[in-house]
């Protein structure tokens, strides 16, 4: 029985084996593992977190890249793909999905909230704008994403303070994923990441519906208005 390395013979271009014999001491009792401890703590951290960013992880990422062959091969045995994007710094696992074959499913998409996705738009335009303009880095202020929000919430609900708590405990969660980062109160920088998280196509698809939804609840509005004149 042996296990793969992921480095490549020069000679062969065939991956080289490594004997049971020098495979790693165990690590805990019963240890019927191969891996070393570093590679064992990249593989764990892409199964439980959404990115693996190498500015934010310079070791792991290091780990990554001389052990990705391995590391990809373990996930395929999950039915899960390894994404690793060099000119962002980051890797992620996507499902396999197949119309021939019958995938067990692992990962299981979490929606985001109506608030998370209107920040999550505004987000993604801002940064496809000014990276389009020239811009290295992008930058956005908390009440501009706020102010941007609110448009597409009911304007009669008189509850704008816990709407503006929804939209602020959204950016909260997409600072956590990696999105956003605090540079300082109130401001953030863009992350290349929500190119990965909202593609160009998705991007129009959201824009599409939310224009429907202003003009329905526009619509909506007026008709109301018309209602109350005619029924003086």
């Amino acid at each position: 029985m042996t296990e793969t390395t992921g480095v490549l013979d020069p000679e062969t271009g065939f991956i080289e084996p490594v004997p049971m014999e020098e495979d790693p001491a165990e690590l805990f009792a019963g240890d019927s593992g191969t891996l070393d401890a570093e590679v064992r703590r990249v593989l764990v951290r892409l199964l439980q977190r959404r990115f693996l960013l190498a500015d934010r992880n310079r070791a792991q990422w290091r780990t990554l890249l001389e052990n990705q062959h391995v590391i990809e091969s373990r996930l395929h045995d999950l039915f899960v793909h390894l994404v690793v994007d060099h000119e962002r710094g980051v890797a992620y696992k996507k499902q396999v999905r197949s119309a021939e074959l019958d995938v067990p499913v692992l990962l299981r998409d979490e929606a985001y909230s109506r608030a998370e996705t209107l920040v999550l738009v505004h987000l993604r335009t801002v940064y496809q704008r000014e990276h389009g303009a020239g811009e290295t880095s992008v930058r956005v202020d908390v009440e501009d994403l706020e102010r941007t929000a609110l448009t597409y919430f009911d304007p009669d609900d008189t509850n704008v303070a816990g709407t503006q708590r929804e939209i602020r405990a959204a950016v909260t969660r997409l600072a956590k994923e990696g999105l956003v980062e605090e540079e300082s109160e109130g401001r953030y920088r863009v992350t290349p990441l929500v190119e990965i998280v909202l593609s160009n196509e998705r991007l129009g698809e959201l824009r599409e519906w939310l224009g429907e939804q202003a003009s329905s609840e526009q619509g909506s509005t007026e008709q109301g208005s018309t209602e109350q004149e005619e029924s003086r």
